[in-house]
């Protein structure tokens, strides 16, 4: 049975998080749903809330200054909600009472490969943006020192994270529970300290350096860089902690890991984006070359 069909006998009994459109569109694949119309408005949101945050700066801003702060949050907000929902209804709800099989595993890992290959080109985009940067003057003004001790610590922890979550799948593959519940939960924790090792970045480089989004090029490309990545970890960290769920009432075994395969393979992307991220942006940004 398809995971259209599983969702079509479903429809009537998933607690109001389906969010169902009025109409099946396209025809033939399964219900339809507004949570990816809301994620994509949330998305677009951010976008809006950047521009009303730049309006809103200098000595004569054209906006309140606080309509970029507020839009922020509520975009994100929404954006997280519907991202959610989408998750939920496309993936969790499906599976959760009895756990993940090998039936159709094939569709979600392909699911997932496809979508991380759209997030390449959306870290690719930005990549462009700071290289066109990067091959100009350089310096474009005055940086802070970027690679301090906590942007390699965080690394670290993001590297580290990333062999637990293989050695914890690992250890599901061969039926030790015990080894394989460990390991996530402590891949959850250093997921969750990484972000908050980028907040406290973000707070010293705009706090008590003034280095902000409003201050050139570079410091667009910088915080649109960092922040994606961040805003990436996060959902990751989400997911993470779905599986954490899962696992603790025993919804996965040797032959039903699927979630846990596709979840693995979002966060292993975002940790390598993170390391190829820190060798361009914050080596790169301070060699003269």
């Amino acid at each position: 049975m398809s995971l259209a069909d599983d969702t079509s006998e479903d429809h009537g009994d998933h607690g109001g998080h389906h969010l169902p459109a009025v109409e099946d569109w396209p025809r033939g694949f399964g219900e339809a749903s507004w949570w990816p119309f809301i994620t994509a408005v949330g998305a677009a949101g951010i976008y809006v809330a950047a521009a009303l945050f730049v309006l809103g700066r200098g000595q004569e801003p054209l906006v309140d200054p606080m309509y970029g702060p507020a839009a922020t949050v509520a975009s994100v907000g929404l954006f997280l909600a519907g991202l959610y929902g989408w998750l939920y209804h496309a993936f969790v709800v499906n599976f959760w009472e009895g756990g993940t099989d090998e039936h159709g595993s094939g569709t979600l890992r392909l699911a997932m490969i496809l979508f991380l290959g759209s997030e390449i080109a959306t870290f690719g985009a930005g990549f462009v943006y700071y290289f066109f940067i990067r091959a100009g003057t350089w310096p474009p003004g005055e940086l802070p020192h970027l690679l301090s001790s906590l942007v390699l610590i965080n690394t670290g922890i993001l590297v580290v994270s990333s062999f637990t979550l293989h050695f914890a799948h690992t250890a599901l593959r061969k039926n030790n529970r015990t080894r394989f519940l460990q390991l996530l939960g402590f891949t959850l924790l250093l997921g969750v300290v990484f972000i908050g090792g980028q907040v406290y970045e973000y707070y010293v480089f705009i706090v008590e350096e003034g280095f902000t989004l409003t201050g050139g090029a570079f410091a667009s490309g910088f915080y649109g860089l960092t922040g994606l990545h961040g805003l990436h970890v996060s959902l990751g960290a989400v997911l993470l902690g779905i599986v954490f769920v899962r696992a603790l009432k025993g919804q996965y075994s040797a032959e039903k890991h699927t979630s846990v395969s596709t979840a693995s393979m979002y966060w292993h992307f975002v940790d390598v984006v993170w390391v190829f991220l820190v060798v361009v942006l914050y080596v790169g940004a301070e060699a003269n070359i």
